[in-house]
């Protein structure tokens, strides 16, 4: 089901112009208007999820099936020496568009205009609480 507001449904439904660089059934890729780097493209199931915790398998796995093919598109038209594929999921991590969708990001190099900060907490977590994370995640699956 769409979301009447959602500008992605609108995009998916060509009601909105875009930049479409790959579309099927279920999936629709197209430029990002804003493009951090050159060919930033948006990788989008075309049945509305929020984000990655509505997302359904069946809709989680046409859209990764999409990937390599695409990047490796992007890769030879950009040149890029790499490809940072992301996606934010809720405004704490930055998610803008309540629509769920993938980032794929050619990268040329490090002062490309796309960077991300990892700030490494490895002293604060004990092999125990580590364990003790991964089985309880371990038990919801």
């Amino acid at each position: 089901m769409q979301k009447e507001n959602c500008i992605f449904c609108k995009i998916a439904k060509h009601e909105v112009p875009s930049h479409v660089v790959f579309e099927n059934e279920q999936v629709l890729a197209f430029l990002d208007l804003s493009q951090v780097t050159k060919g930033h493209t948006l990788v989008i199931p075309k049945q509305h999820a929020d984000n990655v915790y509505d997302l359904s398998v069946e809709d989680a796995q046409a859209v990764f099936a999409t990937i390599p093919e695409i990047s490796r598109a992007l890769q030879q038209e950009t040149g890029a020496a790499g490809m940072n594929i992301l996606s934010n999921t809720g405004k704490v991590a930055g998610q803008s568009v309540s629509h769920f969708h993938l980032h794929l990001i050619p990268r040329h190099d490090k002062h490309d205009g796309f960077g991300a900060k990892w700030e490494v907490h490895n002293e604060d977590y004990t092999a125990d609480e580590l364990a003790a994370v991964a089985g309880a995640v371990k038990n919801r699956l």
